[in-house]
């Protein structure tokens, strides 16, 4: 079975534009190239400290943006992704909206119902 994809789009300040993708339930937050965030227009709000599947630490500036998929829409923290990383919807993104990923069919799907404790 292949890996999950999503029609994700993102908003900022200036506009929003409709981006594919990658599912990523092992990153934690969502990462778009920075080029395509400095046209949408959040502003980064700082930098953080990432850890790759190498072992190695990089360094990226974080920012918000309005993230909408399936007909939810929420305000998460994205990645200012370079060049040589790799665009991927992350886990914040998907609990913020509500979704996660059905095992058996690897699609996304609406959460039946959140945790109230």
């Amino acid at each position: 079975m292949g890996l999950t994809s999503a029609k994700v789009t993102i908003s900022g300040a200036k506009t929003s534009e409709q981006l594919e993708l990658l599912v990523d339930t092992g990153s934690i937050y969502t990462w778009v190239s920075r080029d395509t965030l400095s046209r949408i227009g959040p502003r980064p709000l700082g930098r953080r400290s990432f850890r790759t599947i190498e072992g190695g630490e990089i360094v990226r500036d974080v920012g918000e943006a309005t993230v909408e998929l399936a007909g939810e829409r929420a305000t998460r923290i994205v990645v200012y992704a370079e060049p040589s990383d790799v665009q991927v919807l992350g886990v914040d993104s998907l609990e913020g909206l509500g979704l996660e990923v059905d095992p058996t069919t690897r699609r996304l799907k609406k959460v039946e119902a959140f945790a109230a404790y």
